[in-house]
């Protein structure tokens, strides 16, 4: 199970997704944390910092609970992480995704949410629903086109394909490429505070 980490740290707020098989999946519980912790913070004028470990950001939603559902609860499910992705992209100060490891599915969907994200050069990102016959529905398929057109984005999504740090920077997937997103992503809200 997932479980959100929150901490202050120089000026900014860091949610930090942990769960114990390292793999940070977005399950039901998960995503309702998620966006109470996130919707708690809209009173905070503090930039948010959004992570997860080394190895994972984010592997998406949990295919187990997904293929569990039947349409109703599909569609519970659906609105559920609508309602997180809306919640990062209304955020009234500016979010970072300091993505390392896997940034998969819902994951990727969560770091497009975000205002700038910014890459260790393990990260890879994909949304590998294609190749399980499933397409996001939080939002992904609308945000992704917007940052790097529509022809690269149906390819990452017909093609199921994953893209490493490099070539996420080279199609402007992401702001750039860190060793440490998370001290990166804090250090650049620091430059904004102070210009």
């Amino acid at each position: 199970m997932t479980r959100i980490d929150y901490a202050a740290r120089e000026g900014a707020r860091i949610v930090t997704l942990r769960s114990v098989e390292g793999t940070n999946r977005l399950t039901r519980a998960a995503v309702a944390e998620l966006t109470e912790t996130i919707e708690h913070l809209d009173t905070d004028s503090h930039p948010l910092v959004i992570t997860g470990n080394e190895h994972f950001f984010s592997a998406g939603a949990d295919l187990a609970e997904i293929a569990a559902h039947d349409g109703p609860r599909a569609l519970e499910f659906a609105r559920l992480g609508q309602r997180l992705m809306d919640a990062v992209d209304r955020f009234p100060a500016l979010v970072v995704a300091a993505v390392r490891g896997y940034c998969m599915g819902g994951g990727l969907d969560l770091a497009l949410a975000c205002d700038l994200r910014i890459a260790a050069p393990n990260a890879i990102f994909g949304h590998r629903g294609a190749a399980l016959g499933l397409i996001t529905g939080w939002g992904g398929t609308q945000r992704l086109p917007r940052l790097i057109g529509k022809g690269r984005a149906l390819q990452m999504f017909a093609a199921a394909e994953k893209l490493h740090a490099e070539e996420a920077l080279r199609i402007g997937l992401v702001n750039e490429i860190a060793a440490d997103p998370v001290a990166r992503a804090i250090e650049r809200l620091r430059q904004k505070e102070n210009h």
